[in-house]
């Protein structure tokens, strides 16, 4: 099969034409891209030809450094280490492992669960989800690469590999910065000793036994062309088997990155022997463009979250990408795919919302709550005629289902089964004591509304499924407030042991007294930096879903990956409930808990390390 497509006119000037899309001699894609020869001109030419014959769709052996189908773009989700560095995004082991597991089942190619020097607790994440989900084969016989992040030095790398190495195919990704800017004022390091560091941190990963190992020229995307090709040159011939280019801090339009991949392309020394990977921040908007020009242009591996999450304005969006590969691959594309299962698109993004605590914008393409409603009258027309008017993409593509199809209608009077059939429709596996749990808290749901919608089912999964390991758990709250006096709260919480704690407070409202009675309890002093309440659905008797964001005194402390700095890890929780004071508590209480199993893990950690030490 043949794709004819045209690349826009980005230069005037007529040039030499050159096959830079090739990744192998043999490669049966024939890409033809007119461009200036010159390495500093980041122009494309005008109105260029590609054509593209497509082999099958299978996924390819994986093979660190080549992919033996060219078509082929392997994805790289990050959200468990960028993705987590997004403020209040905090996660536990437990939920880490969940989103590796969906990220398996997803089909993503190599999941960077994290940055394993930052502390013990993400050494030991990394660590857990090495040991399962890098060790867990699909029925297609796939099983993710593990990878875990460092700087260039060998205390980095040592933690690295000691994370990754019992997976089954692990991964180091090791990187410095390359940019004048960082050079001269983050690193303070002239270009020569950059390059030193490099080559020698790829070479010391690789002689640890790691055959995958992937390195990064942090902010490429403003790095003087002659200097990335020299240090990217030179890491390959220390070992490395991805280059990673990074738009770090997202000032590149697409024209320009995917000129800077056509350059490294046509003038890296060694090219022909590594995978090109792009990872594009969203600073200006332009993230899931300048990964899609970076593909286009020669990269076959793309770096992305689930929600686009990340630092700043976030990351190139997987499920963005991905649909965009899908939906236009074959016809603007050159025939490029990926091996997702598009169908856990919803599920991880549901999942990766309710564990971070992020939530996603209503416009967000793909995932957002409008993504697939229409509200006009000239395209409810058009979609009751043929819903293709309005819609590129099938809703049931990602996971989503509009409507009940099975025709169960849920209701006080419905049972575990009912409720079990609807949760499968929704995409949601839940058994055992999980759906006890929800099924309880339904039918007390169901007891005060008389129609259960879908938007109602998906909030008590969040709060009921969703949540951190039980530290404090609510029993009841009661409140008195209004005009005539100073509002007051009384908690009863269970803690871990079963025994009850009932304690009462006064405060300015309902929520603030609510809070202070916890806080009696709990004894662990936070700020409150964050709060939020959205209702599901519409109508008086809606649930209610309430985030918070807080932050402990004295609690741990973590270090960022790029700019090296310390910072105090912030927690969320999220509750739902048709009491509006009840949803609030149980969002309060959910991030303690966060916060307390945290830190528990971490003192558990160090425990056990230095009982290790002393031995």
């Amino acid at each position: 099969m043949a794709t004819l497509f045209t690349l826009p006119n980005f230069s005037s000037t007529p040039t030499p034409t050159a096959n830079i899309f090739s990744f192998y001699s043999n490669n049966p894609i024939h890409t033809f891209l007119h461009f200036k020869p010159s390495i500093h001109r980041q122009k494309f030419l005008p109105f260029t030809t590609i054509i593209c014959s497509l082999s099958g769709r299978g996924r390819p052996e994986y093979i660190p450094n080549r992919i033996s189908d060219p078509a082929y773009v392997r994805i790289f989700d990050t959200t468990l280490r960028d993705g987590e560095q997004s403020p209040g995004a905090t996660m536990t082991s437990k939920e880490k492992l969940d989103i590796a597991r969906q990220l398996a089942k997803l089909g993503v190619d190599i999941i960077e669960a994290g940055f394993p020097a930052a502390a013990k607790n993400d050494l030991e994440a990394v660590q857990m989800i090495a040991r399962e989900v890098g060790n867990t084969f699909d029925e297609d016989g796939h099983v993710p690469v593990i990878c875990g992040l460092a700087r260039c030095n060998k205390k980095d790398i040592d933690a690295a590999w000691e994370a990754v190495k019992h997976a089954k195919r692990p991964r180091i990704h090791t990187f410095i910065a390359t940019s004048e800017i960082h050079m001269k004022y983050k690193l303070k390091k002239s270009k020569e000793e950059v390059i030193e560091a490099a080559r020698s941190m790829v070479r010391y990963a690789r002689s640890l036994g790691c055959e995958d190992v992937e390195f990064s020229p942090e902010d490429a995307g403003r790095s003087d062309r002659e200097f990335l090709y020299q240090i990217l040159g030179e890491v390959i011939k220390a070992g490395a088997t991805t280059l990673n280019i990074p738009d770090t801090v997202g000032y590149n339009v697409p024209s320009e990155f995917g000129q800077l991949i056509a350059d490294i392309k046509a003038n890296t020394p060694g090219i022909e022997n590594v995978i090109i990977s792009t990872h594009c921040q969203n600073d200006l908007g332009l993230s899931t463009a300048n990964t899609l020009a970076g593909a286009c242009a020669g990269a076959r591996q793309v770096e992305v979250t689930i929600n686009g999450i990340g630092e700043r304005a976030g990351n190139a969006s997987l499920e963005e990408v991905v649909m965009s590969f899908k939906c236009r691959g074959e016809q603007v594309l050159g025939g490029l795919y990926t091996g997702i299962n598009t169908r856990h698109i919803v599920m991880a993004s549901k999942m990766v919302e309710d564990y971070t605590g992020l939530h996603v914008q209503p416009h967000k393409a793909i995932v957002g709550a409008n993504a697939f409603a229409h509200e006009s009258g000239i395209h409810q027309d058009g979609m009751l005629k043929h819903k293709q008017t309005y819609e590129i993409i099938s809703p049931e593509d990602i996971g989503l289902h509009r409507s009940n199809e099975s025709g169960i209608v849920l209701g006080k009077l419905s049972g575990r089964h009912a409720l079990r059939a609807q949760l499968l429709e929704l995409g949601y596996e839940i058994d055992g004591k999980e759906l006890d749990d929800l099924f309880w808290r339904f039918k007390a749901v169901a007891e005060k509304k008389k129609i259960i919608t879908d938007d109602d089912i998906i909030a008590l999964v969040s709060d009921v499924v969703f949540q951190p390991q039980v530290v404090w758990k609510l029993g009841d709250v009661q409140v008195t407030c209004g005009t005539l006096g100073l509002s007051t709260a009384t908690v009863r919480l269970i803690d871990a042991d079963g025994e009850e704690h009932v304690t009462c407070s006064v405060g300015t409202g309902p929520v603030d007294s609510a809070y202070k009675a916890v806080d009696l309890v709990v004894k662990a002093p936070v700020t409150l930096l964050e709060y939020s309440m959205n209702a599901v659905t519409e109508g008086i008797d809606a649930i209610a879903t309430t985030r918070v964001l807080i932050r402990g005194e004295n609690t741990l402390e973590s270090t960022n990956a790029s700019t090296e700095e310390t910072f105090h890890r912030t927690f969320s929780g999220t509750g739902a409930g048709m009491d509006i004071v009840v949803s609030s508590v149980r969002a309060y209480i959910n991030a303690l808990n966060k916060m307390l199993g945290f830190k528990k893990q971490s003192e558990l950690s160090t425990y056990e390390g230095n009982s290790q030490v002393s031995a």
